[in-house]
């Protein structure tokens, strides 16, 4: 055990110990993980109950020592029944510890240094401090209490995410609905989902429309339409009509197991700024015990006079002992990343641990993808311009080369040529990476994509009098046979996003794309970019964003924002990979540190706004605890802080910092 007391150590523990997988789940799993989180939370009512009795027995023992005159046992024993309601797990605690060769916690620290206040007065020259080591142990179990409370109010925040994964899932059988575990079904099964009702698994609607809830994922309140052939994605809500869903993913791979698997793994993650207060405690600790200690003995031996003067130099020792415990630092930090975390999850923000919000906390170099990302990725055929083929012939032929592609300028062309699923043949299809694609279409050898792809097969392209918007050419058996004029349109809150990203202090905002020049100047002139790259391959990507983490400030980190499939290459590569509008991505959740759940650009400013608020709260305890703590140990060591300072010193700053801490989740 380190130096985390053992409230501490219960939140770090926190999500890694929910005891059964995805293919435990039960019907009735959600009341056994109810219960398990419950068990998880400390109860604030008992600590409170622990406070309150103590301090009735304080204030008793306190008012008959005051009525009559005790010896000094008798006064012990008076005090002696607060002291172990207050303090009894505390010093049980740290004898465990000793026993298994780890004391230096803050429970031996409060042990060694409350058991020497109730015993100081049996030393010559010493005074009574019955009700001094009581009211220090009290007021540690206060601490403790507001604590639970800040951490408990912490974790709810998490497992409110808990309430996306669902119960049950609904199948028809024989005509009648019946309820089954969501692990059991089957992909390409079919599910019912009444109104009222989560979405249990991912898939695509079959039969019906209705309105879904997306909150607990995105963060937004607006419902989403949907109807046949939409995608739906597990821990929506249900809010209208009756839908039949296909299942398109197991259980396990669902979107609500996911996210949930993310934000439980999250504090695996230690931010710089914990790791730092892991390594501090383990040295800090040892080596204020041997000060104490010196303090204790070597004062007195070179005074000349043990006797006279051990009692003073003992009780400024146990002083020190007090203000010492530095649980101020070992539990508010992470607290605070964990409810910065929790309070980004609220908002839609996935961000997979607390040192990914410190890297991008840190960010100065933002790096956005444009299709998909910048713009809605939705394209439009708005022109067609043949050169040997007639416009619906040219149009059909790069409709069927692109008939298997996902990428959105295919669903462009198959849009608008709806009859490419005819019975024409299509074979030998390659795909040229950052070029295009080539397929041979009834015989016809059919090349579709950019003006770098015609180059290479020699056709004589020639550059579209409409530069407003992606220019797709096409060549037959070599020929270049004309091209298409397909337009994207910039996403609503995209330029909102990069003024917020300035105002938020990040000082270069990049744009990189594999579309052609003169639409990414556009779109970066139109957006206030501080510079664009284009017509870049996906390699071309991963090189320019290296380039620009050579460039950054020492210090400084850079965030590369995409959609989290195509550019997963550079979302790995960056300090952080940001990707936006992962509903249902696979890809995104695995490739990227923070994940958005809506396509919205102004959510990538709010993550960083949260990171850095976030980072300057721990910062803010850190300097906070060190600062008080160092004022009052240099005190408590020359005879002038009392142990009531010493109590602030150690809980009252905790409590300060914890305080401020629950600021994150906000």
């Amino acid at each position: 055990m380190d130096m985390a007391c053992k409230h501490c150590h219960a939140h770090a523990d926190h999500g890694h110990d929910h005891g059964r997988g995805h293919d435990e789940h039960e019907v009735d799993g959600s009341e056994t993980a109810e219960q398990d989180r419950e068990e998880e939370e400390e109860d604030p009512k008992q600590a409170l109950r622990k406070v309150i009795v103590s301090a009735v027995l304080l204030l008793a023992a306190y008012l008959i020592e005051r009525s009559f005159d005790l010896p000094l046992p008798g006064q012990l024993l008076l005090f002696l029944p607060a002291y172990v309601v207050a303090g009894g797990d505390v010093v049980k605690e740290a004898v465990e510890n000793l026993m298994a060769g780890d004391p230096f916690d803050e429970d031996f620290l409060m042990a060694v240094a409350t058991i020497g206040a109730l015993l100081i007065a049996f030393i010559p020259g010493g005074e009574p401090m019955f009700a001094e080591a009581v009211f220090v142990m009290l007021f540690f179990e206060v601490g403790e209490l507001f604590e639970t409370i800040a951490e408990n109010n912490s974790r709810r925040s998490i497992s409110e995410l808990m309430d996306i994964r669902p119960d049950f899932a609904t199948i028809e059988r024989a005509g009648k609905l019946e309820r089954i575990d969501p692990a059991k079904v089957e992909v390409g099964g079919v599910i019912v989902v009444a109104p009222g009702e989560r979405v249990p698994l991912d898939g695509t609607i079959v039969e019906g429309s209705t309105s879904l809830n997306t909150v607990a994922l995105t963060g937004e309140s607006e419902p989403r339409d949907a109807s046949v052939t939409d995608k739906v994605i597990s821990g929506c809500v249900n809010l209208s009509g009756v839908i039949r869903v296909r299942v398109d993913k197991s259980f396990g791979d669902s979107t609500a197991s996911k996210i949930l698997e993310l934000v439980e793994n999250a504090s695996d993650r230690k931010s710089r700024s914990e790791n730092f207060i892991t390594r501090f405690a383990k040295v800090y600790t040892p080596i204020v015990v041997f000060l104490a200690l010196t303090l204790a003995i070597v004062p007195p031996l070179a005074s000349g006079d043990v006797g006279a003067s051990f009692a003073t130099w003992l009780l400024r020792a146990l002083t020190f002992l007090v203000v010492s415990c530095p649980c101020a630092l070992v539990l508010s930090v992470p607290l605070t990343f964990f409810g910065g975390i929790g309070g980004a999850s609220k908002q839609g923000i996935l961000i997979k641990g607390s040192g990914f919000m410190e890297t991008l906390a840190r960010s100065d170099t933002m790096v956005f993808d444009k299709t998909g990302t910048l713009t809605k990725g939705v394209f439009q055929v708005m022109a067609v311009h043949p050169s040997m083929e007639d416009k619906d012939r040219l149009l059909h032929l790069a409709a069927h080369v692109e008939r298997y592609s996902t990428h959105p300028i295919a669903e462009a062309l198959r849009d608008a040529f709806p009859c490419e699923g005819d019975d024409c043949s299509v074979l030998e299809t390659t795909e040229v990476a950052g070029k295009g694609i080539v397929a041979t279409v009834n015989g016809r050898r059919v090349a579709v994509g950019n003006a770098a792809l015609m180059d290479e097969l020699g056709a004589a392209w020639h550059s579209c009098k409409n530069d407003d918007g992606t220019v797709i050419h096409v060549a037959i058996d070599g020929r270049y046979a004309g091209h298409v004029l397909i337009s994207d349109e910039v996403k609503g809150d995209a330029a909102q996003a990069i003024s917020q990203l300035k105002a938020e202090g990040v000082t270069r905002v990049v744009m990189l794309t594999g579309d052609r020049d003169d639409v990414a100047r556009r779109i970066a002139g139109e957006l206030g970019l501080d510079e664009y790259h284009s017509e870049l391959l996906p390699a071309d990507k991963v090189e320019h964003v290296e380039g620009l983490m050579r460039e950054r400030a020492e210090g400084r980190s850079l965030a590369f924002v995409g959609d989290g499939i195509n550019d997963a290459p550079v979302l790995a590569r960056a300090d952080v990979g940001i990707a936006m509008g992962a509903m249902g991505s696979d890809a995104a959740i695995e490739a990227a540190d923070v994940v958005l759940m809506d396509d919205m650009p102004s959510k990538v400013a709010a993550s960083v706004r949260i990171a850095r608020r976030t980072l300057g709260i721990a910062r803010q305890n850190i300097a906070f605890a060190i600062a008080v703590k160092v004022a009052i140990l240099l005190l408590a060591g020359v005879g002038l802080a009392p142990m009531w300072l010493a109590v602030f010193g150690d809980v009252g700053v905790m409590v300060l910092c914890v305080l401020n801490a629950t600021r994150a989740l906000r």
